[in-house]
Parts: structure tokens; sequence; C-alpha cells
């Protein structure tokens, strides 16, 4: 049951590296992609870089959501969905970070 925990770990990081992608940086899609992986070294070290990677990944879609809104906003555009469906990426990356904690310390 434990490892249902990871479904959001791995779909955060997947996401944020699609986004990296589209937004041109490959070698940052490539280490989004590879965040679940800190979660085998049983180091707390790790534990913490992999939550704060998704504490940043969580203000990146944040910093997304308002940028676009700006932009749909200036140019008469509909927002509401777009601004509910990024501020949920946001928050679901934002848990993982959380779910990252509660999964290490139930392996110990």
């Amino acid at each position: 049951m434990r490892h249902l925990l990871l479904i959001p770990i791995v779909l955060s990081a997947l996401t944020l590296g699609a986004h990296l992608l589209r937004a041109g940086y490959p070698l940052l899609t490539l280490a989004a992609a590879a965040l679940p992986f800190l979660l085998v070294p049983r180091s707390p070290a790790a534990l913490r870089l992999l939550q704060a990677m998704l504490l940043l990944g969580a203000l990146e879609w944040v910093r997304a959501l308002l940028e676009i809104l700006e932009l749909r906003r200036a140019l008469g555009q509909p927002w509401h969905r777009m601004a509910v469906i990024l501020g949920a990426v946001a928050l679901v990356t934002a848990l993982s970070a959380l779910a990252a904690g509660v999964w290490a310390r139930g392996r110990a």
C-alpha cells in the first residue's frame, strides 16, 4: 500500500520534465525525470534533495501559471480552466514532496 505514494512522485517528476523539455531545457528534463531515483539510496540528504526539487518544481508551475494567466488576460482569452489545472498540478507536485517523506519514513 505504501508503494502507492510513489505514483504522485513519479508523475510529478515526469510532468515537470515534460514542461522543461517544452521550454527547451533538455538537460534539466533528464534531471527532472531522474528525480524519483533519489529514493533508492537510504540517505536523508538524497530525500531532502528530492523534496527540495519537487518544491522548486511546484514553484515553477506557479510561475508558469502566472505567466500564462497574464498573457491570456491581456489577449482577452479564457483563463479560469487553465488556472485550475496548473494550480492542481502545482499542488500535486508540492504534496509529492510530502509523500516522499512519508514513503521514506515507512521504509526505515
